[in-house]
């Protein structure tokens, strides 16, 4: 059985609405702002593991919360090794039809996070993000 900060799911699209869940019960008693930035931040992360983690196939993913001064927001899978933190940063000065498709995702994320830390351990993905209250 998991401790009640973690959530153990399977990385599908129709699991969306149970991370949110999830995460809105985890984060009840912060300030609204910071619950928007980091439902903005989990929307992204979760999205991302679902479509790319293990393409075609699916597998799990956990997800931990820990909430004291600073939100701690740990996602743990075992897809493809990824660290979206390698991603260059888009140029968001350059006219759309300029852009490249994709990474802006990643990009508002560690604009809304306080950090962003990328692992590979035990052949295992773990992205942790913070926030400060």
């Amino acid at each position: 059985m998991l401790p009640e900060n973690e959530l153990l799911i399977e990385s599908i699209p129709e699991n969306h609405s149970m991370v949110m869940d999830f995460v809105d019960s985890q984060i009840s008693d912060c300030p609204d702002d910071v619950k928007d930035q980091i439902n903005i931040a989990v929307d992204e992360i979760y999205s991302n593991i679902v479509q790319y983690a293990y393409h075609p196939e699916t597998g799990g993913v956990k997800i931990r919360i820990t909430v004291t001064d600073v939100i701690i927001l740990e996602f743990e899978d075992k897809g493809i090794p990824y660290n979206p933190l390698t991603e260059e940063t888009p140029d968001i000065n350059k006219p759309i039809e300029e852009r490249p498709l994709g990474g802006l995702g990643v990009f508002m994320v560690k604009k809304l996070m306080d950090s962003v830390e990328y692992k590979r351990v035990g052949g295992k993905n773990l992205l942790i993000l913070r926030k400060k209250l």
